[in-house]
């Protein structure tokens, strides 16, 4: 379904307003190795003074999806990990690509991982393309068509069964993949934390052929 203007533009307000209030997010984001600074360049925020219908997402991380047409959704993600769930959608939205615009300006490879968060960090912090699929659930055959004229589709995928799962289904629909699991029990973000950025910056250099 098709978003009416007025929704985008809602939308567009919501991103503004709440990106002004990151700051409070910082010691979160630090837990991730991200600065305040980081975060903006994707329009991150926080639901300090929640819009009308939005109430319930209030104190949330804010991660707005920016696609060439503009601002599509809105996902908020707790920042206290004891509140369930983790992850609030807005009712009625379509699951789409985060970072799709990033499609547009990649070269011949680009990186795939499984959350947001691990996208902005992943981009962030090694400078390589990335889009991310909000969950192992939430991928779309139509996304193949997006990423079949890379070279190389390097799926970064999180280290446990359901991360092998998903790297193999997009083996299966596409004909590009190079497949990158993270060791048990990681994610992109957690292992980038743990062994800095030039661990995964230099596995991800290996399966494009760079020394």
């Amino acid at each position: 379904m098709r978003l009416s203007n007025s929704q985008r533009a809602y939308l567009l307000q919501a991103t503004d307003q709440y990106a002004k209030d990151l700051h409070l997010a910082e010691e979160y984001l630090s837990t991730r190795h991200l600065s305040v600074e980081e975060g903006r360049s994707f329009n991150l925020g926080v639901v300090a003074d929640p819009l009308p219908g939005h109430e319930t997402y209030k104190n949330r991380l804010a991660i707005p999806y920016v696609t060439p047409s503009g601002i599509v959704d809105i996902r908020f993600r707790t920042m206290n990990n004891n509140d369930d769930p983790k992850y609030m959608g807005m009712p009625g939205a379509k699951t789409t690509m985060f970072n799709a615009q990033v499609v547009l300006t990649a070269g011949s490879y680009i990186c795939v991982t499984e959350g947001e968060l691990d996208t902005v960090v992943l981009s962030v912090k090694t400078g390589h393309p990335s889009v991310g699929i909000p969950g192992v659930n939430n991928w779309r055959p139509y996304y193949a068509k997006i990423l079949d004229d890379f070279e190389t589709v390097i799926v970064l995928a999180d280290g446990d069964n359901a991360g092998l799962e998903f790297g193999k289904r997009l083996s299966r629909e596409l004909h590009n993949v190079n497949l990158l699991q993270m060791p048990e029990g990681h994610d992109v973000n957690s292992i980038i934390v743990q062994e800095g950025k030039e661990w995964i910056d230099e596995r991800i250099r290996k399966c494009l052929g760079q020394s």
